[in-house]
């Protein structure tokens, strides 16, 4: 490009501009000649023999299964036939990958009760992705066969009506002329006599040949449905697997939510309580003999009563605080930001309260994060946001800080966008460099 300036290339001289750079042509004449083009032009011509070898392998192993079936032959050929579908499935995925640029999944594994071939078999004829990739075989036969028609067709008839000119002077016999007459002014003449025959004809192979890639990629949409749907993993299966997932984090979560209750009443209360009927004990053996050092260490042991009133509280506070039970999240909120070490302001715009689950994890979730930013952010302020939009609810905290939080960097941030997850929520933190930071969770609203 900037040999192009200093040549002396002008506005305009092919295809450059004052600046530089190459002027795009017009997505109509660009089309023919992308490689995206030819890409999708030969999927679509590879799709016929590899159509044809689905269908004949799935035609022929579900014939020889389905006679079969009155032996114990059948249920193995079967399997086996199925198996095959999966493993054609696999490479037209690949296919469909580096063609067409579709990235698709492979379907959910199979789920074998038991080893051996007898569970191979079973879990193959249970599984839905192996039927999937069956019916895939059946309905991709004749839609190949029309595609390639559709496309081949086009695009010969295209090419060759857009060279017609050429033919004058390649193929004068083709042309109407007697002889071959490759050059000189006879071939000139022929063609001068034939002005709109062949104006026209070319046009209509320009036409041709520019509807051409539009038509092929339309067709290959149907090809990415297809794969799609078909060949990678259904929603259901999809949903299932996401399901356990959740399901794993929630009992990760419940587990170490236990492990820190008990962690917490063994280092905490507990060890209090034992140290204060220590010193209850002792201040029983001094009542007769010092009536003044046993009346120092029961005031002692008062002042570790409500020390371990207060930790009980507040463990109990984080467990499921009375104030969220009793009056609902606002002020269950503003509870929190009172305790917080930097300024924050709290608006709560909810036309009802969530469910107990929901309005429990946004608790927390805003908790954790107004922790973070008393230990963490070095903010001078913050402010917590909880409103409703349509079926989901929307709660943000945005401190001043010197940001860099990372949901990926094995943090807090990462259990907290875990435990969200769990109930189909999503936690997204933008926290650049220098700040400021900007937490926003969504769940999902399900009123009481």
């Amino acid at each position: 490009m900037v040999m192009a300036t200093e040549y002396g290339y002008g506005r305009g001289y092919g295809g450059w501009d004052g600046s530089g750079e190459r002027r795009r042509l017009p997505a109509g004449l660009r089309a023919p000649l992308e490689g995206r083009s030819w890409r999708e032009y030969g999927y679509v011509l590879l799709s016929l023999p590899m159509a044809i070898l689905m269908f004949t392998y799935a035609v022929t192993m579900v014939s020889v299964g389905a006679g079969l079936l009155i032996t114990f032959l059948g249920v193995p050929v079967l399997a086996a036939g199925l198996a095959g579908c999966r493993g054609l499935g696999a490479l037209e995925r690949g296919r469909a990958r580096v063609l067409l640029g579709v990235e698709v999944d492979r379907p959910e594994p199979l789920r074998m009760k038991g080893r051996g071939p007898m569970a191979w078999m079973g879990a193959v004829l249970r599984s839905g992705a192996s039927w999937r990739h069956l019916l895939y075989a059946f309905v991709q036969f004749p839609w190949a066969v029309f595609s390639f028609v559709v496309a081949v067709t086009f695009w010969t008839y295209g090419w060759a009506l857009l060279t017609y000119p050429l033919w004058f002077w390649v193929f004068p016999v083709w042309a109407g002329q007697d002889g071959l007459q490759l050059y000189g002014d006879e071939t000139h003449a022929v063609y001068l006599n034939n002005p709109f025959e062949v104006t026209v004809t070319a046009l209509v192979g320009l036409l041709f040949t520019m509807a051409t890639p539009w038509i092929v990629r339309a067709l290959t949409t149907v090809d990415r449905v297809l794969v799609g749907t078909l060949l990678g993993p259904s929603r259901l299966g999809a949903r299932l697997v996401e399901l356990e997932s959740d399901r794993g984090v929630v009992i990760d979560t419940a587990a170490a939510d236990l492990r820190r209750i008990e962690r917490d009443l063994h280092d905490g209360a507990q060890a209090r309580l034992v140290a204060l009927a220590m010193d209850l004990g002792l201040a029983k053996e001094k009542l007769t003999e010092d009536p003044r050092a046993a009346a120092l260490m029961v005031d002692s042991a008062h002042g570790e009563v409500k020390t371990a009133l207060q930790e009980l509280r507040d463990l109990a506070r984080g467990i499921h605080p009375a104030v969220l039970t009793d009056r609902g999240l606002d002020a269950a909120l503003s509870a929190i930001a009172s305790r917080c070490a930097v300024p924050v302001v709290v608006d709560v715009d909810l036309p009802a309260r969530p469910v107990p689950a929901i309005e429990g994890i946004a608790y927390f979730t805003v908790s954790e994060l107004l922790q973070n930013v008393s230990k963490h952010a070095g903010a001078s302020r913050a402010t917590v946001d909880v409103w409703r939009v349509e079926d989901r609810l929307m709660l943000q905290v945005i401190d001043d800080g010197v940001g860099g939080a990372d949901t990926s960097a094995g943090s807090g941030l990462a259990g907290l966008a875990e435990r969200i997850g769990a109930v189909d929520g999503i936690l997204v933190v933008d926290s650049p460099g220098g700040g400021p930071t900007r937490v926003t969770a969504e769940l999902p609203w399900r009123a009481v």
